[in-house]
């Protein structure tokens, strides 16, 4: 069975160029690849910036994903914001892992399990979304209290696992030091997704384990897609086995 999932820093739905609030550009540079999965990551929830919107809601209309998940991180004055999973097949078994460090900005992954239906049976599908923080001590932490939660410890070797998000990653040794010692594989080498208009840095990763395959990993290059948000979206094809 093959599917696709993006991973996308959504910059609530603000310009990196403009500044200018358009969610139309960030559904239309995602519906382009036609996702069944999508990890999101800066999304708002009753902000005056993004009108007040629902974008959780907003999006997985638009983009006609039915199942989704919000993350509320960050509080603010007026709403709030943080990461959300879209999804055409049906989402369970919602997790909050805590990541935050002292004296920084709430941290959290989004940890779900999917169904996904073949002809012949239902596979699960655990799925981890995270944004993770600026500083590099930072980082490392929070991915090692990551790998050491239950939900991720209690998934069998073998069982499709996808983990992806905004990590923030200036020199892609992360994923080197700490996730592929744990069984995780790259979906691709360092792709540079950040800034959209002219990208430097490979902020933006999947990584996966299992019983599951990449047939193909790419990040965006339309025109759409460097004035949507700061960051690309990245975009992978994954096949179970």
């Amino acid at each position: 069975m093959l599917f696709r999932i993006v991973t996308y820093n959504i910059h609530k739905g603000i310009g990196g160029i403009d500044r200018r609030y358009r969610p139309e550009r960030v559904a239309e540079t995602l519906a382009h690849y036609s996702p069944d999965i999508v990890f999101m990551q800066e999304v708002d929830d009753g902000v005056p910036r993004s009108r007040g919107h629902n974008q959780v809601e907003w999006f997985s209309e638009a983009l006609e994903l039915p199942y989704r998940v919000f993350q509320p991180n960050v509080r603010l004055r007026k709403g709030c914001y943080g990461n959300a999973i879209l999804s055409r097949f049906p989402l369970v078994d919602t997790h909050h892992i805590e990541l935050t460090m002292p004296l920084k900005k709430r941290r959290r992954a989004l940890a779900v399990r999917c169904h996904l239906k073949t002809e012949q049976h239902q596979r699960t599908l655990v799925l981890f979304n995270l944004h993770l923080g600026l500083a590099g001590y930072e980082r490392v932490l929070q991915l090692k209290r990551l790998i050491t939660n239950r939900m991720f410890q209690q998934t069998h070797q073998n069982t499709a696992m996808i983990l992806g998000g905004d990590l923030n990653d200036v020199w892609g040794s992360l994923g080197r030091k700490i996730l592929e010692p744990a069984g995780l594989k790259p979906a691709c080498g360092l792709v540079n997704t950040f800034p959209a208009f002219r990208p430097i840095r490979p902020l933006d990763r999947l990584y996966f384990r299992g019983n599951i395959h990449c047939r193909q990993c790419f990040r965006s290059r339309s025109n759409v897609a460097r004035r949507a948000s700061d960051h690309l979206p990245l975009i992978a094809e994954f096949e179970l086995d």
